[in-house]
């Protein structure tokens, strides 16, 4: 196997074809402030050294690793671990990356910043270190968005941020992050745009990657801890990719496989998906090639997911790199998968889970089932499922009966 860890980017910002820097003319120059603050802060040891205390102490770092052995056990198959950064303070790994921006914009003398959010968490994240740091914070969320995840809404205005609806488009996170980017063109001499994911223009991928790479670290030594190996299986959702990159990067060149669950929505034989690399192709999005969902002229096709943090039609430029390479398989999950092993969490572990990290859980089911029980799957769980309660639990009423992994698992 070819050595990943350090290869991408290149200087260009780009992951063999994918990535680089897609914006118009009034965008580059703060890019190219962001990205010379952040290679003079990763390069210090005390801007590194207040990261590092910054997870632990105020994010709650190192996140636990749980064997799931009750649910394991009703599969039959491998052990589900479970990398829990629902642990984390605001419920989901988005804090890792929003710590580590919120110190860069601060070195930077930024008075304002600004996010984009789907499910809501990097809203609550961003909102959160806002009011740690001083700072004015605006977030950009789809007017959909904005109904499903409510509870997330309710927690980013009482952390004292603006969430500006967006109804543009399909009014969800594609359009949130257009609408943001569109905001930071006229005000970044005093702004710091927070990108979420490992989406967008350079530097944003590589930074993202490298301020989450701290899930894998740590899952990376506590797995060796407790097992004496190396799992068999690592296992994450992927809408844009953050959480599945921190997972994945620090094993890349170990001989470990790697699933990225996409979200299938209805299925992937029909147009209500966000399954971008299963189901799509090379184009240009939010500042970056990678694979989209689009038309045969590049028209973005709308996403579909039961999640609104998967709701995304691109992925970060790295996976895309990562497919090719196929040192990462992906594979769809539905909403009926996803809900199933929700559900199975909830039952068997007495965790709830964001929508998003059961979609990762329902693939690891999936895998656990044909693997044998000396193996060792995993799985991300990349949040806590707070914000999706009212949501599943629609959900459920309007498709009764639909719980069909529960059931079986309880009748056998």
């Amino acid at each position: 196997m070819n050595k990943l860890i350090g290869q991408y980017p290149d200087a260009t910002g780009h992951f063999g074809p994918y990535g680089g820097r897609f914006v118009g003319e009034t965008l580059v120059s703060a890019l190219l402030d962001v990205e010379a603050a952040w290679s003079s802060a990763k390069a210090d040891p005390a801007f590194m050294a207040d990261f590092r205390a910054m997870l632990r102490d105020y994010a709650g770092r190192p996140t636990p690793l749980d064997l799931a052995e009750r649910l394991s056990d009703t599969l039959g198959g491998a052990r589900l671990w479970l990398k829990r950064e629902d642990c984390t303070h605001t419920g989901a790994h988005k804090i890792n990356n929003v710590v580590g921006q919120g110190l860069l914009a601060r070195r930077m003398g930024k008075r304002r910043v600004i996010a984009e959010t789907g499910a809501g968490q990097h809203g609550v994240a961003t909102a959160t270190i806002a009011a740690r740091f001083g700072f004015d914070c605006k977030v950009f969320m789809g007017a959909e968005d904005v109904r499903r995840q409510a509870p997330n809404v309710r927690r980013m205005e009482l952390l004292g941020a603006q969430v500006i609806p967006v109804t543009s488009g399909t009014a969800t996170l594609k359009d949130a992050m257009n609408e943001a980017l569109r905001y930071w063109s006229g005000t970044s001499a005093d702004t710091f745009y927070v990108i979420g994911t490992v989406s967008g223009p350079h530097p944003y991928p590589e930074m993202v990657r490298d301020f989450q790479r701290v899930i894998g670290d740590e899952a990376r030594a506590q797995m060796l801890e407790k097992t004496g190996k190396l799992p068999d299986l690592l296992v994450a959702c992927v809408g844009g990719g953050s959480n599945a990159m921190g997972l994945f990067y620090p094993f890349l060149d170990d001989p470990c496989e790697m699933l990225g669950a996409e979200a299938a929505g209805d299925g992937l034989d029909t147009p209500r998906h966000a399954a971008s690399i299963i189901g799509g192709s090379p184009g240009e999005l939010h500042g970056a090639l990678t694979y989209l969902l689009q038309s045969d002229e590049g028209q973005i096709h709308e996403a579909w997911s039961i999640s609104a943090g998967l709701d995304y039609p691109g992925v970060g430029p790295e996976h895309a790199l990562l497919h090719d390479l196929k040192r990462v398989r992906y594979e769809g999950v539905t909403d009926r998968e996803a809900l199933d092993a929700f559900q199975a969490l909830c039952r068997h572990e007495g965790i709830i889970p964001a929508l998003e990290s059961a979609h990762a859980l329902a693939a690891a089911m999936r895998e656990a089932k044909k693997r044998q029980k000396d193996q060792n799957i995993l799985v991300n769980l990349s949040g806590r499922g707070d914000k999706d309660l009212d949501h599943v639990l629609a959900w459920l009423k309007e498709h009764p009966g639909q719980n069909s992994e529960v059931r079986s698992q309880e009748s056998e």
